[in-house]
């Protein structure tokens, strides 16, 4: 018996049955065998203020193209994420944007706020080492700090949060946060997040380099080996 179990990124049909209603799908094809909670997940998009969030996102999705009315049709995109941020905010009807930002993206984090403002927006600003708390008060060994022997603060990403929560931000846009710290952001939010920037401290902040290379040189990334052998 095929397993259900959702892999929609191994699929290998030409017309996908997500994308055409006269498409097809595999076995593990959610579209085709999870339509209880594809129902579920419509009615949640039935309520008002959902609904306005996905529909202004989708709009914005769909502008980020030119030419659209050609045919036949050739994918021509036009706009970098950061106009999108400033776009989709003014369909919402944000007034107030929270950046949360690793301290090592500090510039970037000034070159963003000078952007929003520009457009418009009132910006809050946290940089994650706010509050500095010593790594130690989450059990971090100094073994393993960055600096070692060396005071560190930790990354508080949870206070980064509540302060916007404080602040009342309408939006949240996070710039360079590390892996796990940007998904306690998330979850201490209580407004809707986006991401500008996925921190890639090799990679010039650009994680789908390794994607592409997984062929030459990031390889070894398809081998399932030690910490030592994936460095």
């Amino acid at each position: 018996m095929e397993s259900t179990k959702p892999e929609c990124a191994k699929c290998a049909i030409k017309e996908k049955i997500c994308r055409s209603p006269q498409g097809d799908g595999p076995a593990f094809c959610p579209t085709l065998n999870r339509k209880e909670i594809v129902k579920k997940a419509n009615e949640e998009y039935a309520k008002p203020m959902v609904r306005q969030f996905a529909r202004e996102a989708s709009i914005q999705e769909g502008e980020c193209y030119v030419d659209r009315n050609v045919k036949p049709y050739v994918l021509h995109p036009t706009k970098p994420r950061v106009q999108e941020v400033c776009e989709f905010s003014r369909k919402m009807g944000y007034k107030k944007l929270g950046v949360a930002f690793c301290i090592g993206l500090q510039k970037e984090a000034l070159s963003l706020t000078q952007i929003l403002e520009a457009q418009g927006f009132e910006v809050v600003s946290v940089v994650c080492k706010a509050g500095c708390t010593p790594k130690e008060n989450i059990g971090v060994r100094d073994q393993d700090k960055v600096r070692i022997g060396e005071f560190e603060s930790m990354c508080s990403p949870i206070a980064q949060a509540m302060i916007f929560n404080e602040e009342k931000t309408d939006f949240n846009i996070l710039v360079g946060l590390c892996v796990g710290h940007d998904s306690l952001f998330f979850k201490y939010s209580q407004a809707y997040c986006t991401v500008l920037v996925a921190k890639d401290r090799v990679l010039g902040h650009n994680p789908c380099a390794a994607l592409y290379t997984t062929g030459s040189y990031y390889c070894r990334m398809l081998k399932n080996g030690s910490r030592k052998e994936m460095s």
